[in-house]
């Protein structure tokens, strides 16, 4: 997965293609595990953040001989 632009995602659309709650995404906000950009009282989190998580936890498939 590559992102090129610049894209800030709500949390609803971070947690989506996670699969994570709202209160999961929420405290890892406030734990910081993950980068976010406040604008005013708003929170958002840059693409590329997803991607990192995504990537972080990707585990290749053996393959069996």
């Amino acid at each position: 997965m590559t992102v090129d632009d610049n894209t800030l995602l709500t949390l609803v659309d971070f947690c989506r293609p996670l699969g994570i709650t709202l209160s999961c995404a929420r405290r890892w906000v406030l734990d910081r595990k993950i980068a976010i950009v406040k604008v005013g009282r708003l929170v958002r989190i840059p693409r590329a953040e997803l991607e990192r998580i995504v990537n972080a936890g990707l585990r290749p498939a053996e393959l069996k001989k």
